[in-house]
């Protein structure tokens, strides 16, 4: 079997939220550029922070009705996400780029960590100068059984040059990339295998504070608790394994303090990263580090 696209680079994180403008004029305050409001034919409705080659998903539930249930190798996103917000709002589901979705769902039904139909879905954007404009994703799912809480899936891009645009891109707050999602873990070794055949990359990084795979664009860290802590001042308590949060890459760190103060959102220094908790960042850590 061909093994396109290994290792896979971060493409987008799906991040949770109940009240889907307030979260968009949160992210703002953070200096972040938010996308206008998209509706999906599966009841849930986004705006988008887009980076080069990545971006945040800030999703909500637009009509519950409208959710399909999950079925015999039909990965249901919408229901994914409602039964993760009646939990809690936050980071819930990570993806990776992909360029042929069909491919990685064999590649991840081989494995034994998918066995799913590769979901293909579209819908009308807008772009800059106000046009409509379609894009289109084939989209593959993965499943770590020794992590429920968190989803997983590639998307395939059908029509890359309506999605990116460097206008989108630019940020107040100065944020450059998407570095790397946080996953923590009791035991981030458990989660070894699992990582492996899902990113593509053979050769992870293992300590003391976890498990790391470096891709193609940025990183998938899970850490210990403890680790989390020291890293990232993720608070220690829950026991499943699940997201924590992300980081960013930027150029000027006091240039992002400058924005946070001035728009009276909480953060913390730790180490060489300024982090704005979850308990401000709707259930999300959001980190910024330099570049």
């Amino acid at each position: 079997m061909s093994q396109p696209n290994r290792p896979r680079g971060l493409d987008h994180l799906v991040i949770g939220v109940r009240d889907l403008d307030a979260a968009g004029q949160l992210y703002a305050k953070m200096g972040f550029r938010v996308g206008a409001r998209n509706r999906h034919p599966w009841g849930t409705e986004n705006r988008i922070v887009q980076f080069p080659g990545a971006f945040l998903e800030l999703i909500t539930i637009g009509d519950s009705g409208a959710i399909p249930p999950h079925a015999h190798r039909r990965f249901s996103f919408g229901a994914f996400v409602r039964d993760q917000l009646a939990r809690a709002e936050g980071l819930s589901m990570l993806v990776l780029e992909s360029r042929d979705a069909k491919a990685d769902a064999q590649i991840f039904e081989a494995a034994g960590i998918g066995d799913y139909e590769p979901f293909l879905f579209e819908r009308q954007a807008r772009s800059p100068d106000g046009n409509e404009v379609r894009v289109a994703f084939s989209l593959a799912f993965a499943r770590n059984a020794s992590a429920p809480a968190c989803g997983f899936f590639v998307c395939q891009q059908h029509e890359p040059q309506n999605f990116w645009n460097p206008a989108f891109q630019q940020h107040q707050n100065g944020v450059q990339a998407l570095a790397s999602a946080v996953m923590v873990a009791e035991n981030p070794t458990d989660h070894h295998v699992f990582l492996s055949a899902y990113t593509g990359e053979r050769s992870l990084k293992s300590n003391s504070l976890g498990i790391s795979a470096a891709l193609p664009r940025g990183r998938v860290d899970i850490l210990t608790p403890h680790a989390a802590y020291q890293l990232f001042g993720v608070e220690e308590g829950r026991k499943d394994p699940h997201f924590a949060g992300f980081a960013v890459a930027v150029k000027d760190l006091d240039g992002v303090r400058g924005v946070l103060d001035a728009a009276e959102v909480e953060w913390r220094q730790i180490g060489g990263r300024i982090v704005v908790p979850a308990s401000t960042a709707m259930g999300c850590m959001v980190a910024f580090e330099a570049n």
